[in-house]
């Protein structure tokens, strides 16, 4: 099968381009598979809206949620059995891809539980677990950049666990994430892990930006503050490829864990499903190609880029300066950004929330059916 030109440009460009979906039936029927030769798809993420998605529509699941039922499994077991069942699947997909890319690509990523967004502890307990169930050695365990978060980052990673940080908002957020990952390894390097094995990605959430931004910049009008629609979301991805630079290009502390295998965190833009119709429905894909970057796709998203998409090379390095003079405008102009991004982590929690209370409520809904 031959590959997409648009999505082959974007792949030799240095962008892996991930698919932000996954169900049983994308497995069952071999479209995920479809995806990998004729669209440049390496790697899946998932969450709780995903899965919620995918139970509540059709009837893949039915008979292993009627064999569940009969054993006298509990919602929590079930989903936890669903889920990483279409991951491991999903893992065993990828694998080719994941030895032919030396561990970099051929990712699936599966999220702890969203109610343990606040706890530590708890955190870290089930991202062990899942990484034991799931037992493949490319997936990738979510957890939420909160600030109880952060620490379980590091933690995790010290125990040789390949982490994706999700719901990155801010880039100060972002420097306690790389720093966690810094940590993590040097901790990992410590026990005798070897840490050429650990990867990680950033995720750094971007149409959200714009969309929680655009509506303060509507609700303050005027043209100072209407021309500044639809730029923070990318703005603020190439101020945290900045950063990324600084840390892993140039920073003397991955130096050191470089020189002994480590391998960098890459950033990874997520969220790239475009908001308003008003704006391109590629932009935060062609706005933001760079090397050594991951780009997770809605389908819809993908199939745009694929039918329309304009791949130029790079269009995030060097351009940090112009990055931060979209900030210096938004804040002069009255947007309070330390309000933003608390605004939008503590949405992304509740969502993410949302999604799992509808997913156990649907869960379990079958299961007492099958009874």
């Amino acid at each position: 099968m031959t590959q997409n030109s648009n999505l082959a440009a974007l792949s030799e460009a240095g962008v892996s381009v991930w698919l932000d979906d996954l169900s049983r039936e994308r497995l069952q029927t071999g479209n995920l598979q479809e995806l990998i030769d004729t669209k440049s798809v390496v790697g899946v993420t998932t969450n709780p809206s995903i899965f919620q998605a995918a139970l509540s529509k059709g009837d893949a699941y039915d008979d292993q949620i009627r064999e569940l039922a009969e054993r006298g499994a509990d919602v929590d077991a079930t989903i936890r059995t669903v889920t990483t069942d279409d991951v491991r699947n999903a893992c065993d997909v990828f694998a080719k891809i994941y030895e032919q890319s030396g561990g970099v690509d051929g990712r699936v990523s599966i999220e702890v539980d969203p109610r343990l967004a606040h706890d530590t502890d708890k955190t870290i307990l089930q991202a062990i677990e899942l990484w034991k169930i799931v037992d493949r050695p490319n997936l990738l365990i979510k957890i939420p950049a909160t600030e109880a978060g952060v620490p379980a980052i590091a933690s995790v990673l010290a125990e040789g666990i390949s982490v994706n940080v999700t719901l990155i908002f801010s880039v100060e957020r972002y420097r306690l994430v790389m720093d966690a990952y810094l940590q993590g390894l040097e901790k990992a390097m410590e026990a005798g892990h070897d840490i050429s094995r650990i990867h990680s990605v950033a995720s750094f959430f971007v149409s959200r930006v714009d969309t929680e931004i655009d509506k303060r910049l509507e609700d303050i009008g005027g043209d100072d503050a209407l021309a500044l629609r639809g730029k923070a979301g990318v703005a603020n991805a190439r101020l945290a490829y900045a950063a990324y630079e600084e840390v892993f290009l140039g920073g003397d502390r991955f130096s050191a864990l470089g020189s002994a295998g480590a391998r960098v965190q890459r950033p990874l833009w997520a969220s790239t499903g475009v908001k308003n119709p008003d704006y391109s429905d590629t932009l935060y894909v062609t706005e933001l190609v760079a090397p050594n970057t991951v780009n997770t796709m809605p389908e819809k998203t993908l199939d745009a880029v694929a039918d329309h998409g304009v791949v130029t090379g790079d269009t995030v390095t060097g351009r940090a300066a112009e990055s931060q003079e979209v900030f210096d405008k938004l804040s002069e102009i009255g947007i309070d950004l330390t309000d933003v991004f608390l605004v939008l982590e503590n949405e992304g929690v509740e969502k993410f929330e949302k999604s799992w209370h509808e997913l156990l409520e649907a869960t379990q809904g079958q299961l007492d059916e099958k009874k």
